[in-house]
């Protein structure tokens, strides 16, 4: 694990501001009738347009069996991440729930950050989702200060979604970022209070709860990426990029 310096959380912090704009706006197209290609396209048009560059695009996680064909990830309804989406065109539907990850090169260090939309009137469970999705995003931001845990942000997310009712994705945690999309350290949505890899300044990292209102259990199809929860319930994504500081943290996707 390599701390950022203070001049490259500066420019994260700057590159960040640009990838939420971008957010925003691809939010705001989520339409029944938009496509998930219209929402890659847009963003790649945003994305070159400030000079930057996607950073999911091509990228290769641990265990992949190709790379990422996309700039986007779009996840919809029992989707949880992953979602590619310009392969099986997907069309957003009235009452859908739509997850939007991107990640950005700006200035050569990287940001990620998600959004999970809904798209016209959605259910009351769905509404509770982001909400609670959202509040244990919050939670473990509020608990990302050096000198806790990873610990720390598992517990303030865990206990948040447990006690909605609803449950966290098996197996998917956030994770570091800066220099490349996934980095050190492993950053999961549940964990123990004082233990797990110790946070101090210099610290960049990806918090993201995903959040299951079924069970835990999840699959993975046919294209090696899309992730869908195993009973058919729905799941959001909400995630920030946040530096550990001295004084505490900084929301860089913000």
């Amino acid at each position: 694990m390599r701390l950022k310096t203070e001049n490259e959380i500066k420019i994260l912090r700057e590159g960040g501001k640009r990838h939420t704009l971008i957010l925003k706006k691809l939010a705001w197209l989520v339409k029944s009738g938009t496509t998930s290609q219209d929402l890659e396209d847009e963003a790649i048009c945003l994305i070159e347009a400030n000079g930057d560059k996607p950073a999911h695009l091509n990228y290769t996680p641990r265990g992949a069996q190709r790379p990422y064909p996309a700039v986007l990830c779009i996840s919809i309804n029992d989707e949880i991440v992953h979602g590619i989406p310009n392969e099986k065109i997907k069309t957003i539907q009235e009452g859908d729930i739509v997850s939007i990850d991107l990640s950005v090169w700006h200035r050569g260090l990287v940001t990620d950050a998600a959004i999970t939309v809904p798209c016209g009137k959605i259910s009351e469970e769905a509404k509770k989702l982001l909400k609670v999705t959202k509040l244990a995003l919050a939670k473990g931001i509020k608990e990302a200060k050096p000198g806790k845990h990873v610990g720390d942000i598992g517990v303030a997310i865990s206990k948040t979604v447990w006690a909605s009712g609803f449950s966290l994705a098996a197996d998917l945690s956030g994770h570091g970022v800066g220099y490349d999309v996934h980095e050190e350290p492993f950053v999961p949505n549940y964990g123990v209070a004082g233990k797990g890899e110790k946070l101090v300044p210099g610290m960049v990292i990806a918090i993201e709860p995903m959040v299951n209102a079924g069970t835990e259990g999840i699959q993975l199809t046919e294209d090696g990426y899309t992730i869908k929860t195993r009973d058919g319930s729905l799941s959001a994504h909400f995630e920030h990029t946040v530096a550990i500081t001295e004084k505490g943290n900084i929301i860089l996707t913000q």
